[in-house]
């Protein structure tokens, strides 16, 4: 048996979202099953007793994954189970993780595993936008330390109205689609995409995101209070020296907080500084002393680092490399780098650097998505790579990581929103490719900025060009001040309470990815940094502009030839042929390849071609296809068929005609024999007569041959002999 705890909340609009526990996964420390509609998530958190020796970080891991029986479907491919997960579930999973770690304590270092599960779903719900909320949940009734509960909602502007989790259909005509994060108050994450709104459409966006969060996590507190939990447990995952401690403060703070004020740009350089530090601080100690004291150091002198480094920038109002707060690092570009690719292009910002190049394809190089709640395909790809190599790290690269399908999907999201729709007037399948071959902060940004800038010089016709930058925060609470930046470094970053990312185009904001770590961020705090972004969105965007304007008026000549045709509904089947045989060989004939979809009651044929001769040779046998036969057109067809009243004529593929006995030639004909035609000989014929209602075909060669002239009478032989003999002169 068991016991069953529920807690409903109603949204504004009066669809409900049940929490419920004690049901299923009983062992796990955690588990809740959050249901809205007929979409169900099970939840689950299972915590390590206690924390591994030497583990001074929390080690969270969050997994969301949807089962594919969740919307009763098989999974594809070979195995038909679900596998690895997909990178949807891992950019859900990260928007869960982004959300939860920040609110663990600093000194908790035992593992703790979320697993949130789709197991149940209507195809126009959005579980990702419950997933946060489950997560929460499941924590929050457990005794580990967390200082939520937190929930996360999508909420979409549709038709000029903010809605929260609103149906999937609905969300494809959202100007503005994110998914929000928050405890009951503060924001905690935000993520999306807008179609080039303002600054204070968004963050009017992320306020009415935070009404509905409200009551969600008063919610969680009351099932927590239901379920009988009291405070966290008690734990001891770190063992600290307090003199120890203040000794390292007490000898370190102060040239800390030199090194930080050298100023240097070189990020090596400044490692070099912060290190000797601690090294010259640590020579004080034997190496048998070391081994006691050596990792204790390390913790505090990166508390004393982080600490010399906030208060520096809120003292001096500059940065650790002697920028402004408001100050950009140095940009140079670079297009058509590469000789031989699409499109290419270089944008170095500082110490970060990204090579992008833009291949061009065909409908067959469209990626296919095959997820529970996801299945289709896409024809603009972005990927990101991320080699060790980049921040100097002497390590293998092992593949592709979490953070790079995460900051890949940014900028990805970021470039879509200006992309030409593919159709009629752009053919292609695109992918970008960044490569980062330099990091020191923000290279989700450098992608953005490099990706936009290969599009154009493939001669890609976006509608505008893109630009991002990432922006930072150091406050004090205690003093109230605070330093917003711009283009942040990579220490930046790893110090401060924010990194705020924000793309778009000179119109507004296309992507945005915000994560705070930081208690009390105001609404002005956060408009602020909007604004002070925007202003680094236009510097960054003048400078690429001033090495490309804009797209270029053609293609490059390594770029594939492809066509798209529109033809009717109904004779797709022709073009494909019995088996698809007709577009093999029209595909083997002319070198191309061609690709037939269909949408909106038509057909659309996309030809591939590696030059303009074989295009012009796969467009005219398709045309020969497709073209509707009209009374009085000529055509050079193929007798496929002998019959005792005529012959069977193939003049288009699969469309033959009835070329009559009767119409093969001026002259009587009794039998078909007499005409000479054979099966598989080619005979010239015009069309005389379709009948609308079979469509049958009427063909006649006779009509195409010269008429013979009419054979005069005898009688009128004999009288036209006559009248000539009496008007000549022997008659007179």
């Amino acid at each position: 048996m068991y016991n069953e705890i529920k807690k409903v909340i109603t949204l504004a609009d009066g669809r409900e979202i049940e929490i419920s526990t004690g049901k299923l996964a009983k062992q796990a420390t955690g588990s809740v099953v959050v249901k809205m509609g007929k979409t169900m998530l099970l939840a689950t958190v299972v915590a390590a007793d206690d924390a591994k020796e030497d583990v001074d970080f929390m080690p969270l891991s969050v997994e969301y994954k949807e089962k594919y029986s969740a919307v009763g479907r098989f999974p594809g491919g070979f195995n038909k189970r679900e596998g690895r997960l997909s990178d949807y579930e891992i950019l859900v999973s990260r928007l869960i993780d982004r959300a939860l770690r920040p609110l663990f304590p600093s000194d908790f270092h035992a593992e703790v595993f979320v697993n949130v599960n789709l197991l149940s779903a209507d195809k126009n719900d959005t579980p990702d936008a419950l997933a946060g909320l489950a997560a929460s949940a499941a924590l929050t009734i457990t005794d580990i330390p967390f200082e939520g509960p937190i929930s996360e909602v999508r909420v979409a502007r549709i038709d000029g109205q903010f809605k929260i989790n609103p149906p999937y259909d609905e969300c494809q005509r959202a100007d503005i689609d994110m998914i929000v994060a928050a405890t009951y108050e503060n924001i905690m994450m935000v993520e999306g995409e807008l179609n080039e709104v303002s600054e204070a459409e968004m963050l009017d966006a992320i306020k009415f995101a935070h009404e509905a969060i409200k009551p969600m996590c008063l919610a969680q507190k009351e099932l927590r209070e239901m379920c009988g939990v009291a405070e966290p447990a008690p734990y001891c995952h770190e063992v600290n020296d307090e003199d120890l401690r203040k000794k390292v403060w007490d000898e370190t703070y102060d040239k800390a907080y030199a090194a930080a004020m050298t100023q240097t740009a070189n990020k090596h350089e400044r490692e070099r500084l912060f290190n000797e530090v601690k090294e010259n601080f640590l020579a004080q100690y034997t190496e048998e002393e070391l081994e006691t004291v050596e990792k204790l150091v390390d913790r505090y002198y990166h508390d004393v680092q982080k600490e010399a480094v906030r208060q520096m920038v809120l003292n001096e109002r500059v940065r650790l490399d002697g920028r402004k707060t408001d100050e950009i690092r140095p940009i140079w570009c670079e297009v058509d780098y590469l000789p031989t690719v699409h499109g290419s292009a270089i944008f170095t910002r500082g110490e970060t650097q990204s090579l992008s190049t833009v291949t061009l394809g065909n409908k067959l190089d469209e990626q296919t998505i095959d997820g529970a709640m996801i299945s289709g395909s896409e024809s603009f790809l972005l990927h990101y790579n991320f080699p060790p190599f980049a921040t100097g790290e002497a390590k293998a690269y092992r593949g592709v990581g979490r953070r790079e399908i995460g900051h890949g999907n940014l900028a990805h999201r970021a470039l879509q929103k200006v992309m030409p729709v593919k159709g009629e007037n752009y053919p292609y399948t695109t992918r970008v490719v960044s490569d980062i071959l330099e990091s020191n902060g923000s290279s989700s940004m450098a992608t953005v900025c490099a990706g936009c800038l290969a599009l154009m010089d493939a001669g890609v016709p976006i509608s505008r060009p893109v630009s991002g930058i990432a922006m930072g925060l150091i406050a004090d609470p205690k003093t109230g001040k605070y330093a917003i930046l711009s283009d942040i470094l990579g220490d930046e970053d790893h110090l401060g309470d924010m990194d705020f990312k924000v793309c778009g185009t000179e119109k507004g904001i296309t992507a945005t990815q915000m994560d705070i770590k930081v208690d009390g961020l105001s609404y002005a705090t956060l408009e602020e940094a909007l604004n002070q972004a925007k202003r680094g969105r236009e510097h960054i965007l003048g400078k690429m502009l001033e090495t490309l304007p804009g797209p270029r008026p053609t293609y490059k000549d390594y770029a594939p030839q492809i066509e798209t045709m529109v033809i009717p509904k109904d004779l797709i089947g022709a073009v494909i042929g019995p088996g698809g045989k007709i577009i093999q060989e029209i595909q083997a004939t002319t070198n191309t390849i061609i690709a037939i979809t269909e949408e909106n009651e038509k057909g659309y044929v996309e030809i591939s071609a590696s030059n303009a001769a074989d295009m012009k040779a796969a467009r005219a046998k398709i045309n020969a296809i497709v073209k509707r036969p009209e009374v009085g057109e000529v055509y050079t067809g193929v007798v496929k068929g002998i019959t005792t009243f005529g012959a069977f004529v193939e003049i288009l593929p699969n469309c033959q005609g009835l070329l009559h006995i009767s119409e093969i030639d001026w002259k009587r004909i009794k039998t078909i024999e007499e005409a000479g035609l054979k099966e598989g000989q080619e005979v010239e014929v015009k069309i005389i007569d379709i009948d609308t209602k079979s469509n049958k075909i009427r063909l006649s060669r006779k009509a195409l041959l010269p008429k013979p002239e009419k054979p005069h009478h005898k009688r009128e032989e004999r009288e036209e002999n006559a009248n000539g003999a009496e008007n000549t002169p022997q008659a007179e």
